[in-house]
């Protein structure tokens, strides 16, 4: 596995893998901010149908959704089951991530209750400062202090990501479906991850989060997803 694939990780929630052609002295391809709008979605229905994407029906049909709106995400549905859905944007990479402000990011996710209390605040903090205007740099000094910033995930806390609407980065697309357990700093070896030939990748992002991620078989339309060689689960591009 290479230097972007272990340090790499989804935020966001996400997040999310370090290092593309800009560490070979190219430009970084997204080197401020885009217009606002860009990050936005115009037809409401349609970033709320995006966020269900996330999980099978049988989860995301009950879950609540959150949407993006000019200062940050709103609720657009209360949810019954615990679960919330919504739509990440490249922001919740790491904050040296040469695509941190690609536009085109969109990554379906939907946390569970767990992950609700103690993962998704740090993902709405990012979003408020993103589109108040502050630089990468700024938000990396916030978040050293921010309450929100720095809790530590609940035993437990997972997400999904299993939409075949996804685009988690230009360097690889849809990648994936997944699901992602957070815990706090914790040693991969013990999970096995990023082994050769083990189903489970892992990465430490958001102050010290050590985020798990297994690819499964089916998007969350139950489709099969496709596993070719050119395809390989180890190539995760968040």
């Amino acid at each position: 596995m290479n230097k972007r694939n272990r340090n790499y990780a989804i935020g966001g929630a996400v997040s999310l893998l370090l290092m593309t052609g800009a560490a070979h002295g190219a430009p970084a391809p997204y080197p401020s901010m885009a217009p606002r709008d860009q990050y936005l979605t115009a037809d409401r229905s349609e970033e709320i149908a995006l966020a269900r994407s996330a999980a099978p029906p049988s989860i995301s049909d009950d879950a609540g959704v959150l949407v993006l709106g000019a200062k940050g995400f709103e609720t657009a549905s209360e949810g019954k089951n615990g679960f919330v859905c919504l739509v990440e944007r490249a922001w919740d990479k790491p904050f040296d991530d040469p695509e941190f402000w690609n536009p085109k990011m969109r990554g379906p996710v939907c946390m569970n209750a767990a992950a609700v209390r103690t993962v998704l605040p740090t993902l709405l903090e990012r979003a408020q400062w993103a589109l108040s205007g502050l630089s990468p740099a700024e938000m990396r000094e916030r978040s050293g202090t921010s309450a929100k910033a720095n809790i530590t995930p609940a035993t437990g806390a997972m997400s999904y990501m299993m939409s075949k609407q996804q685009y988690l980065s230009d360097d690889g697309g849809h990648w994936h479906p997944h699901v992602m357990f957070f815990s706090p700093g914790t040693d991969l070896a013990g999970w096995g991850a990023n082994l050769k030939d083990s189903p489970v990748l892992g990465a430490v992002n958001f102050s010290q989060v050590t985020f798990f991620f297994i690819p499964v078989r089916k998007w969350s339309d139950g489709t099969l997803a496709d596993y070719g060689p050119a395809a390989a689960p180890s190539e995760h591009h968040h």
